[in-house]
């Protein structure tokens, strides 16, 4: 049986999930030869509404493209964690940006502070879903490294590469971080 992730990534529309997920599917099909779908759905605002990216990555074919139990979520919002949490499947992992998302007292999730990062890291708050890219394929492995850093710069608007860059690596060191304490 083909290896199956299932990936959701949400927040507030403006915070860049859509694009992280478009991203992340081009890592795992263009850069390391994956299977891949990406669908997404908006609130009704352009920003401030809701948002969220759904990924399925494969080692063979998709057969549904579509998230039906995540094995990974992704919440930069308090409304992305009360609509996404519960969608974890029991095991998977839930990833929250923790000066964004109050946790309920017996949720179990990795709480990384993502846009303080992102804003620390490039002077800018909207690299916040490279960070949590950085993070999300620093803690699970579902694409390498080298694709996610190919799959980035290769959205990156032109002048903003090392920028983005730094956002994916501060992902990648905030997890390190979590492994060696």
């Amino acid at each position: 049986m083909d290896k199956r992730t299932e990936i959701r990534l949400a927040g507030e529309g403006g915070q860049g999930m859509i694009l992280a997920g478009i991203i992340l599917a081009e890592a795992a099909a263009i850069y390391d030869g994956k299977q891949a779908t990406q669908t997404q759905s908006y609130g009704p605002e352009a920003r401030g509404g809701a948002s969220r990216s759904e990924v399925v990555i494969s080692d063979g074919e998709i057969d549904h493209p579509e998230v039906l139990e995540a094995d990974v979520v992704v919440a930069l919002s308090q409304e992305a964690y009360k609509k996404f949490a519960g969608s974890v499947r029991p095991g998977g992992l839930l990833i929250v940006d923790e000066e964004r998302v109050t946790l309920d007292p017996e949720v179990e999730a990795v709480r990384l502070p993502i846009s303080r990062l992102a804003k620390e890291t490039t002077g800018k708050s909207i690299t916040a879903n490279t960070v949590a890219l950085g993070a999300l394929v620093g803690l699970t492995g579902v694409v390498s490294r080298q694709a996610i850093e190919k799959a980035v710069l290769a959205r990156a608007p032109k002048g903003t590469e090392e920028m983005n860059r730094r956002a994916l690596e501060a992902g990648f060191q905030a997890v390190q971080k979590l492994r060696v304490a």
